[in-house]
């Protein structure tokens, strides 16, 4: 580009800038001299990479436990992602097929990587390191992920997400405090002994609670199954996303983290309490909840079969659906 072509671009760049600016009424010259004085922006500014690199700080002296924070971390900023995308979807007014696979795919790309990134829970620690550093951390436990339960909320019809003994007792229109009480985890940080709330639990509604009701509320028109129905030029592809995601969150997901908990937790529920006291035998794997997002996509042999694929293909070396 020669210098009179060059001057005049700054110039054209100039002059939509000014436009910009003073339809909002500020002043150009004054954010002008800002950047004359301000520093180039860096890799490491821009992704808060030195506060990033803080952000771990291992409770015991075990190695491995640097490894269990990172990777919880890493966790949930995935789950924002995922957040994101079904936010997106939620939003538009008139959502076209296009955009809702798109964004479906995006989803289903960040369960995938979710579910084989789970290999650095039960492949990266020594479970002597796990088992020791693990009880220094009660009663926090994976089970207070509130992004998670955004995840679920956002997705589904709040019927489908509740403990699967209420599911047909209970209407879809029932008071938001019966529908929280009655969902589906809940029942997973009960205590063994004595049927009570654990510690867990506890603080989990003390912080998260209020937040998690308001958003079954807000999400009862928009959740995706709701966007599902209302999306026009719906077509086979799209139905097999919504089928995809059913199967990679409520499937692959928690029997991922199961594989993990087996690993290190199969003990007497009596003798051990590693994870804040929950009852994750019962709470994870899916052929007890069987906490379906859209069971109108599903034969009744596949719901009744929920689950079954992966352990299949797990402990039989053969190839299963879900």
């Amino acid at each position: 580009m020669n210098p009179a072509s060059s001057q005049k671009d700054i110039l054209e760049k100039i002059e939509l800038l000014q436009e910009k600016f003073k339809a909002s009424g500020q002043d150009l010259s004054s954010y002008l001299e800002g950047l004359l004085y301000s520093d180039y922006l860096t890799y490491w500014d821009y992704i808060n990479l030195d506060v990033l690199l803080s952000l771990q700080q291992p409770k015991t002296s075990f190695k491995d436990e640097k490894i269990f924070i990172i990777y919880h971390q890493i966790t949930e900023l995935y789950f924002k992602l995922i957040i994101w995308e079904l936010e997106q979807i939620a939003d538009q007014e008139k959502i076209s097929a296009e955009f809702f696979k798109e964004r479906l795919e995006r989803v289903i790309m960040y369960f995938d990587h979710l579910i084989s990134s789970f290999a650095v829970m039960w492949k990266g620690m020594e479970r002597e390191q796990f088992l020791r550093f693990r009880m220094s951390l009660l009663p926090s436990s994976g089970f207070q992920s509130a992004q998670y339960r955004v995840i679920e909320i956002m997705s589904a019809d709040v019927v489908n997400l509740l403990h699967v003994e209420k599911r047909a007792t209970t209407s879809s229109n029932a008071d938001v405090e019966v529908l929280f009480d009655h969902l589906y985890w809940q029942q997973g940080a009960i205590e063994l002994a004595t049927g009570e709330k654990t510690l867990t639990l506890k603080t989990f509604e003390s912080k998260y609670g209020k937040e998690l009701k308001e958003l079954i509320h807000n999400y009862k028109q928009k959740n995706i199954w709701q966007k599902y129905q209302q999306c026009e030029g719906k077509d086979k592809a799209l139905l097999e996303l919504m089928k995809s995601l059913d199967l990679k969150a409520n499937v692959f997901w928690p029997l991922a983290h199961y594989k993990s908990a087996v690993r290190y937790l199969q003990r007497d529920p009596v003798d051990i309490a590693a994870t804040g006291g929950t009852n994750w035998q019962k709470y994870l794997p899916p052929r007890f909840q069987k906490v379906i997002f859209y069971p109108e996509l599903w034969t009744d042999q596949e719901k009744e079969e929920w689950g079954k694929g992966w352990v299949v293909k797990e402990i039989f070396g053969e190839e299963g659906r879900g």
